[in-house]
């Protein structure tokens, strides 16, 4: 299914959540010497355009970034990402929304490895040529030497599949995100098994899933189910920015599911969701929960704002 275009939603406040996390996980697998290696399963195109073709026309980004852009008051974890998407458009106008693989490529080091799939046949075209003026502007720079094949590896591939010749990755280190469309339900069946089946090959690694909280069935069965995977532990937090519409229709909130979590992720979250929920409402419907299984008393908190 070809349909999908992530363009439609970059910079929405399911990226916010989405990307804020990633990065934060990043760093903390950057903080030994040691190198690692970043999955996207579903890279996507690796920077949007705000201004003009699919962005421009639901202006998504209004609800996310948008709301972000100007504020000077924001958590250090909300301003590093900020940051990291104003290094992006250094005119200062908003115009550019940087996907998964560019946040991962801003945020790791020359000796981390990043393995990008994208089966849409348009998109993966966009990534790869992305990343080719990226390396070519860093090599000019100085930054690092332009070996994009080394470091940085693109395949036009179904993600769910081409995870398995990856792992375990050879540092033993990795992050694998995982944010199927979900359009196919059965992207909710495909992530599941896929972590088990990568639970089995790399049991120590950082798994990051994205999903949609939405009505059907197959979405609010989802975290329940990726719950009972065998893993170390694990950590859930969702971000709603409205209350449902009667419809059913829209996008008002997402999740990420964590699997083997550092210890730093969940009180970050405690901080930084109430801000959040705050900023991104948009009614009394906005809030947030967070709840983790990595301690013999798990903390489980709701907040509406």
């Amino acid at each position: 299914m070809f349909s999908y275009r992530h363009a439609f939603h970059a910079g929405n406040h399911a990226d916010v959540l989405k990307h804020v996390v990633t990065i934060q996980l990043l760093q903390y697998l950057g903080q030994k010497d040691a190198p690692y290696m970043f999955i996207d399963t579903h890279a996507g195109a690796g920077v949007y355009a705000l201004d003009s073709g699919y962005a421009a026309k639901n202006t998504e980004y209004e609800t996310g970034i948008g709301r972000l852009w100007d504020r000077k008051d924001m958590p250090a974890p909300l301003a590093d990402y900020v940051r990291l998407v104003k290094e992006l458009n250094p005119s200062g106008k908003m115009r550019y929304y940087p996907g998964s693989p560019y946040c991962a490529d801003k945020t790791m080091r020359e000796q981390d490895r990043l393995r990008l799939f994208e089966l849409h046949p348009s998109d993966s075209k966009i990534l790869a040529d992305n990343f080719r003026k990226v390396e070519a502007h860093a090599a000019a720079q100085g930054q690092r030497p332009a070996v994009r094949g080394k470091r940085v590896m693109i395949q036009r591939e179904d993600g769910f599949l081409g995870l398995k010749a990856l792992l375990p990755p050879p540092s033993r280190r990795g992050l694998v995100l995982m944010d199927p469309p979900y359009e196919d339900k059965d992207d909710y069946r495909r992530v599941k098994i896929t972590l088990e089946d990568a639970l089995t090959r790399f049991a120590t690694g950082t798994y990051a899933v994205w999903y949609p909280v939405l009505q059907r069935l197959e979405s609010r069965q989802l975290p329940d189910k990726l719950k009972r995977l065998k893993a170390n532990g694990w950590l859930n937090v969702t971000l709603s920015v409205s209350t449902p519409s009667p419809d059913g229709f829209g996008l008002h909130s997402s999740g990420m599911f964590i699997i083997n979590p550092p210890y730093t992720l969940e009180p970050m979250l405690r901080d930084l969701m109430p801000y959040l929920a705050k900023v991104l409402g948009s009614d009394a419907g906005a809030g947030f929960t967070l709840e983790s299984g990595q301690t013999t008393a798990p903390y489980t908190g709701t907040r509406r704002v």
